[in-house]
């Protein structure tokens, strides 16, 4: 069933980066309100009920800071959540007067697309859900006003909260119970059982056997509750876990209020029991995939910063192309990975990226079965591919029309067996040197992924083969026989 849709407001006052939040956020289904400034900000807000902004720390007459102290001055916005975003690098200092102006989270600029979705979408669906508990708690203290005050006059309310309520059991998602706070008799409605999944005929309801559905780490809960109505309170909340008879675990919000006789004492109490299972999972899938785009983000950045550090050139011209062609191949595969939602992508689909620039007049040959990668395997087989494809293209097989290069892999006991083959090409040297390449290879495939990287500098062409297990491996042994250690150089050559 779609969900009621919550409006989220940008602020910014460059048209260009108005629209590129839009773009970012129009698949949330969410309804986007623009403003181009933060007076602009303050008239949309007196206006609309807004459920997340999204602010520019930066911008003329009235900035991000003073805006959200505006905003927060105002009784009605003082929840609202804010998210700065900032271009300039961000202090503790201005990190911390944010927090204080009421911001609740921040966004370094370049946007990364995938965390600002998720940022916006967990503050939508906390905005969304509370607003649900509102409305559901305003109901059950009518019904309560309406049974103590006019029991006599509410047959009417009842019957339509009655069907409100068999609206929900037919859902199975809510249920109703009284407890007899003098005689102790309990009653549940079908809902109710449905919920904790035993049936009226088999399960009786008294404390001890509702005791025995909770979860262990949630009893005092109840106790609590039954400690808080013999101290005068009236209504309480709580969350809590069953675990059904079958062994299943489930995630239940429960609102109770008491009734109380002409002397205060309670006589009753009265509630509903709301089956939020999956919510909390949605909210655990949520956070999950947020704090997976983060690591993946860092991951990639700490990777394009180590191409950055370790790439040599012995001119500009040269060392950007190399910095490019590296990134690339590292975007090349995260666009697969994406494609498949980060479960992995087909040795097959790799090479074929990188060799797309180099198929020529049938210059290359692949052979291999269909092979599913891991993302980490995925990313680090890229990069090899990557250099090897590069320094072909520059000295080896690739480099000339006469040249063949023949790809073939195979798996053996989730053990990949990847060789590389070049012929007809310029005369091979040993190489004498090391570069990032090499070096990257190395320890990506070996120290990365367990597995080993050796290469056989041929005369008549390189020869190279990259062991990978499928599922990590350790205590993998070193490569013997006329390979070298892939770590020993770069790959050079001289023509003959």
């Amino acid at each position: 069933m779609d969900h009621e849709k919550v409006n989220i407001l940008l602020v910014d006052d460059q048209p260009a980066k108005l629209l590129a939040y839009e773009v970012i956020l129009k698949d949330l289904g969410e309804n986007l309100v623009i403003a181009s400034s933060g007076r602009e900000a303050l008239e949309v807000l007196l206006k609309t009920e807004i459920a997340v902004i999204l602010v520019d720390v930066c911008m003329p007459e009235l900035d991000g800071f003073e805006l959200a102290a505006m905003i927060r001055e105002h009784p009605r916005f003082q929840k609202t959540a804010m998210i700065f975003i900032s271009a300039i690098q961000v202090s503790d200092i201005d990190r911390l007067r944010g927090y204080e102006m009421g911001a609740v989270d921040y966004v370094p600029v370049p946007v990364v697309p995938e965390v600002l979705r998720a940022k916006i979408k967990v503050f939508a669906e906390l905005y969304r859900k509370t607003r649900e508990l509102e409305r559901l708690n305003q109901e059950l203290e009518d019904r309560v006003r309406a049974r103590t005050a006019e029991l006599e006059n509410s047959t009417a309310k009842l019957r339509e909260s009655e069907q409100r309520r068999s609206m929900a059991i037919a859902a199975g998602k809510m249920g109703s119970w009284d407890w007899d706070w003098i005689s102790g008799d309990w009653m549940w409605d079908e809902g109710q059982y449905r919920i904790f999944g035993v049936s009226p005929e088999s399960f009786e309801v008294n404390p001890a056997n509702v005791q025995a559905l909770l979860h262990p780490d949630d009893v005092d809960q109840l106790r609590k509750a039954i400690a808080e109505f013999n101290r005068g309170t009236r209504a309480y909340e709580t969350e809590f876990r069953i675990m059904r008879p079958d062994g299943e675990v489930r995630w239940c919000v429960g609102t109770a209020a008491a009734t109380v006789d002409d002397s205060g004492r309670v006589v009753r109490v009265s509630g509903v029991t709301v089956d939020i299972t999956e919510r909390k999972r949605a909210e655990e899938r949520q956070n999950l995939l947020a704090r997976e785009v983060d690591h993946r983000a860092k991951n990639a950045l700490a990777l394009a910063q180590s191409i950055v550090r370790l790439t040599r050139a012995d001119e500009v011209k040269a060392y950007v192309n190399a910095v490019e062609g590296r990134i690339n191949a590292l975007a090349r595969v995260h666009t697969i990975l994406s494609l498949s939602s980060w479960q992995g992508a087909e040795l097959s689909r790799l090479i074929d990226e990188e060799l797309a620039p180099y198929s020529l007049g049938g210059q290359i040959i692949l052979a291999g079965p269909e092979v599913q990668l891991l993302p980490t395997t995925a990313q680090t087989l890229a990069l090899a591919l990557h250099e090897l494809f590069t320094n072909s293209a520059k000295y080896g097989a690739l480099s000339t029309r006469s040249g063949r290069l023949t790809i073939g892999w195979q798996v053996e006991d989730q053990l990949l067996t990847l060789s590389w083959e070049e012929s007809g090409g310029p005369l091979v040297m040993p190489p004498k040197s090391r570069g990032f390449g090499t070096r990257s290879l190395l320890a990506s495939v070996e120290s990365q992924l367990g597995g080993q990287a050796r290469f056989d500098w041929r005369a008549e062409g390189l020869l190279c083969r990259l062991e990978v297990p499928l599922t990590r491996k350790t205590g993998a042994t070193a490569p013997s026989g006329k390979f070298e250690d892939a770590g020993s150089a770069e790959l050079q050559r001289a023509s003959g």
